[in-house]
């Protein structure tokens, strides 16, 4: 995020498209795009609803309108314009020589945020390859000497090869760098993930659209402080740490990028093997901001992210994976409306709790406990008392509910034990 537009006065702009099915109406898309732009530190000075019944290849919008937007523009003093859609590089260039004012669209508004918030190496080459994907197909309007030819040797290219053709070829070659980088990223992330599932600690995945509260929960079951702000994309690497529930000694639970409809393609393909956490996940937590008008939208938004995960089925949204609602924010809302969805909690696999507050946090942890102990079995094992290892194991990891002497061995004292284990942890203790 440069300097300029941070801080920069700001005209948001919402085109409806007559012919376009949205998810979320006119004003909720405003409302959302109003988000992203303050999550960059811009000042709003004005919003619009833009009505257009017939999509204009060179502008987007109208005469008539391009004229208001150039009035608005001089009225509010605004340096910058904001249009939550998708402009074509020709109609992003042409907006700006009729508005003499720098004009961003939707995706190119997510790529600064994500590049502005991205801490990791990981992140920074995923938002780095996104920006150049988006950019190389705009050089024509991000650069005045491109039309220049060049001459010369070397890998800047031969005689008579213009500006923009060596520009772009080195884009190419630079994605192709951060591809291979990142495909190297994905391998050991891979790795990292069938080492926990070696492990015997079962991962729980917090997903939501963004600002549902991820971060807020995750902070208050972890005591970390994880980036948490009433911001859109306020979290954006993947964060884990190890919590401990009733009757689980030790679970890990990850943190991860918030979901977001229209989400630029660039974005979905970079940040795959962010994504790709969830799949590996024991329990996935769906945290929705309950007091959102439009959170039955942002529900399909995310499932639809799951979906392609191949996490759920895109038909039945059902999965491998236990899937939790947490319905996040309560504190927002009123008694009726929480008396309603405390009723209507019951009938789903639901939890409705506050994460600023912590209200519901005990229902919400015995829910989660009692979900990773379903499928847990009792066994009863004598084992030497000579055998420490297996003994401290069983004690580590699983829930021992009986431990007393069971006379004398061939090896010495011999030791009784009932434990509780899920079959990840049988499977383990099997294998001692």
């Amino acid at each position: 995020m440069d300097e300029v537009t941070r801080g920069a006065r700001a005209l948001v702009l919402c085109p409806d498209i007559r012919r376009f099915s949205y998810d979320l109406d006119a004003a909720e898309r405003l409302a959302e795009a109003e988000g992203l732009a303050l999550a960059i530190g811009v000042v709003i000075e004005h919003t619009a609803i833009m009505p257009i019944r017939q999509m204009q290849p060179n502008t987007l919008f109208g005469s008539g309108q391009v004229e208001n937007i150039a009035v608005w523009c001089e009225q509010y003093e605004c340096e910058l314009v904001i249009v939550d859609g998708a402009l074509s590089p020709i109609q992003q260039r042409n907006l700006e020589d009729k508005l003499k004012r720098k004009v961003i669209d939707r995706t190119g508004l997510i790529l600064e945020i994500f590049g502005e918030r991205a801490a990791t190496a990981e992140g920074r080459l995923q938002v780095e390859l996104a920006h150049l994907d988006y950019q190389q197909s705009r050089l024509v309007r991000s650069w005045t000497h491109l039309e220049r030819q060049r001459g010369g040797f070397g890998f800047l290219g031969g005689p008579g090869e213009t500006q923009i053709e060596a520009d772009r070829r080195m884009i190419r070659q630079r994605m192709s760098r951060l591809r291979r980088e990142l495909e190297q990223v994905r391998k050991t992330r891979a790795l990292h993930r069938d080492r926990r599932g070696r492990a015997p600690w079962p991962v729980i995945a917090l997903v939501g659209y963004t600002n549902a509260g991820k971060s807020t929960l995750f902070n208050r079951l972890t005591g970390a402080e994880v980036m948490a702000e009433d911001l859109l994309f306020a979290t954006l690497d993947p964060t884990m740490r190890a919590i401990s529930l009733p009757g689980v000694e030790k679970a890990i639970l990850s943190d991860t990028v918030g979901f977001i409809s229209d989400l630029p393609t660039q974005l979905v393909a970079a940040f795959r093997a962010t994504l790709e956490e969830v799949t590996g996940a024991d329990i996935i937590c769906h945290v929705r901001d309950i007091a959102n008008p439009a959170h039955a939208a942002q529900k399909k938004q995310v499932m639809e992210v799951l979906a392609d995960l191949e996490v759920v089925d895109r038909e039945t949204g059902v999965g491998d994976i236990p899937i939790l609602e947490v319905w996040n924010k309560a504190d927002l809302l009123d008694e009726e409306r929480l008396d309603e969805l405390r009723e209507a909690a019951e009938g789903h696999e639901a939890v409705l709790l506050s994460a600023v507050s912590g209200t519901g946090m005990n229902d919400f942890s015995d829910v989660i406990a009692d979900i990773l102990t379903s499928k847990a079995k009792e066994i009863t094992v004598t084992i030497p008392v000579s055998d420490g290892r297996r003994i401290a194991w069983l004690h580590a990891h699983g829930d021992v509910l009986d431990d007393a002497e069971a006379g004398e061995g061939t090896d010495g004292p011999l030791r009784r034990l009932t434990v509780r284990l899920n079959p990840k942890e049988l499977g383990q203790y099997s294998s001692l």
